[in-house]
């Protein structure tokens, strides 16, 4: 997933690991997805696809 959104965007995504099945993307320091709040994990279209309309790419 982090390659195809630097290949697709532009933009070097940054990991941060943590437990418990947390997965929560951020981008502009504002959240555009929680894992915990949708119950499923995002394929890598839809993250793609957030991550255009957040920054208009």
């Amino acid at each position: 997933m982090a390659k195809r959104i630097k290949r697709e965007l532009g933009i070097q995504p940054e990991l941060i690991r943590g437990s418990g099945g947390i997965f929560d993307i951020h981008a502009d320091g504002k959240e555009i997805y929680a894992k915990s709040k949708t119950g499923v994990f995002p394929s890598d279209e839809e993250v793609v696809a957030l991550l255009q309309r957040k920054t208009g790419s």
